[in-house]
């Protein structure tokens, strides 16, 4: 994957993306917001790889800010400096994760958390495995609803029976997740994940100056809001 953040640790990544959260409670004013959010936005154009993920995610960073915004707005009398610095404060928050999410590859994660951290293995192999299971949530849902409408209990025309139907559905997909999960649980056990405290691992999980430039930059950014904070 071109890109620098493409290229990255995926601990990096997920550490960019508490950097994000670290970061926005040091936005109290307009000003660091938006400084902060345009820092961010400036540094995801030239480091995020290009068609990493799909476009649409960022909606919800501008839904969550601008409903947060409005509520703000609502309950802080109208004042809209208060309205402006919690949206902002969301963006800041929210931007980073959203970002390199769809970056993260599980597999490589559970590399660095088993080997790196030294996080025991069989937690490790179950945040693999939920991860890999959540990417599939989609074509689940998609063969639940197939299924349904091919024994005749398609969603009506009204927004009363498709509201029970996505209801019906996602009952299905809960089902479905909760079997598979006890199904690994099994597996893993007979594996001997349960007892095993020393496991080696099929890949290597290297650290790269790379990782170290990105992670650095990450610190950056999450003290520049603190440091405008204090100028402004």
């Amino acid at each position: 994957m071109t890109g620098v953040l493409g290229r990255a640790n995926p601990l990096v990544l997920v550490a960019l993306g508490l950097g994000g959260l670290v970061g926005s409670l040091a936005v109290r004013d307009v000003t660091t917001g938006v400084v902060t959010l345009g820092a961010y936005l400036a540094a995801g154009t030239l480091l995020l790889p290009r068609g990493a993920g799909p476009a649409a995610r960022y909606l919800t960073v501008v839904v969550g800010g601008l409903s947060v915004a409005w509520s703000a707005w609502l309950l802080g009398g109208h004042d809209l400096a208060v309205a402006l610095v919690a949206g902002l404060r969301v963006a800041v928050l929210a931007l980073p994760g959203v970002a390199v999410a769809p970056l993260v590859d599980p597999s490589a994660l559970a590399d660095q958390l088993g080997q790196r951290l030294r996080l025991p293995a069989r937690f490790v192999v179950g945040v693999a495995a939920a991860l890999h299971r959540f990417e599939s949530l989609g074509q689940v849902w998609e063969q639940a609803d197939r299924a349904r409408r091919s024994r005749g209990f398609g969603p009506g025309p009204g927004p009363l029976e498709r509201g029970r139907h996505a209801a019906s559905v996602t009952f299905a997909v809960l089902v479905a997740t909760l079997r598979d999960a006890t199904s690994m649980a099994v597996a893993m056990d007979a594996r001997g994940f349960a007892g095993a405290h020393a496991r080696t691992w099929a890949e290597p999980a290297p650290w790269t100056r790379l990782d170290g430039g990105v992670l650095a930059l990450g610190v950056v950014g999450t003290v520049l809001p603190y440091a405008l904070a204090v100028l402004v």
